[in-house]
């Protein structure tokens, strides 16, 4: 898939593989290339789905780039360093933002943390899905693109979730995560988000161009999971370093997540019914 990928790459990020584990209750929010608003899209869809009564954990997956803990104005006193570090547990560095949902951020600016063995990753992989069993939901912030680490914890979720817009760079960055994710064996359960779209309308033309491209060579067909309209509400949200919802919920903005986050729920839990039986079997 990549210059740097080796055989024990493929062998512990491939969800194909007899004894994977898969999260039955976790959102991977992913994108081919950065400024699509993926972090400010994980975000609002955590709010969401916390509003709605569900206990959420956000988890900072962006190793080395991270910047959730930015947006939400906060300085976490322990993050993911702690825990690759093995001076903490991935439990001891949760943190809760304004009674909502819990966090546990990244570490900007630690390149380090994006280049880890396997060893430290699967770790990594097993803390997160044993700490999700104490939630309704994870969400997932990956970093952009589809490095080792982006393809690890987009096999364990239960869907992932592919932000694009209409630019594009961005739809043919898109249409390469799903090329590339399909080689691993994760394009089964990737649906698009369309950021930014300028209408209803248009965001259905964007999403169908990609899928047009998909199906055409790919043999694919990812579901449309929604679409985000434009609102430059937006930006002033993330230049306050505060919550959609919580500074402007009366926004087209806003519906259009809770709007995302009720149906990816949905389907998470019909899917994790079906993880279930198929163990059974």
């Amino acid at each position: 898939m990549t210059d740097h990928m080796t055989a024990n790459d493929v062998a512990f990020d491939n969800p194909l593989n007899p004894g994977f584990r898969r999260g039955k209750n976790i959102l991977a929010v992913a994108s081919g290339k950065g400024g699509v608003g993926k972090t400010f899209f994980s975000i609002s869809l955590t709010q969401a789905l916390a509003k709605s009564g569900k206990k959420v954990l956000l988890f900072d997956g962006d190793l080395g780039l991270a910047n959730v803990d930015v947006q939400l104005g906060l300085m976490p006193k322990r993050d993911l360093n702690d825990v690759i570090r093995g001076r903490l547990s991935l439990d001891k560095v949760v943190q809760n933002y304004n009674g909502e949902f819990d966090i546990i951020a990244g570490r900007s600016g630690q390149a380090s943390l994006s280049a880890l063995p396997s060893q430290r990753l699967m770790m990594l992989r097993d803390q997160l899905l044993d700490l999700a069993e104490q939630y309704d939901a994870v969400v997932i912030d990956l970093g952009a693109g589809v490095d080792r680490t982006v393809r690890l914890f987009s096999a364990l979720a239960t869907r992932t979730l592919l932000v694009t817009t209409d630019e594009p760079t961005s739809l043919t960055d898109a249409y390469a995560f799903i090329k590339l994710g399909s080689a691993a064996g994760l394009s089964k359960n990737v649906s698009i988000v369309v950021n930014q779209a300028q209408s209803a309308l248009e965001g259905e033309k964007t999403y169908k161009t990609l899928l047009k491209a998909c199906e055409n060579f790919l043999r694919l067909s990812p579901s449309l999971a929604g679409m985000v309209r434009l609102d430059p509400r937006v930006k002033e949200t993330i230049r306050h370093q505060t919550p959609l919802l919580t500074r402007s919920p009366n926004t087209e903005a806003a519906a259009d997540i809770d709007k995302i986050a009720k149906a990816v729920y949905r389907e998470m839990q019909d899917e994790a019914k079906e993880m279930a039986k198929a163990a059974r079997r």
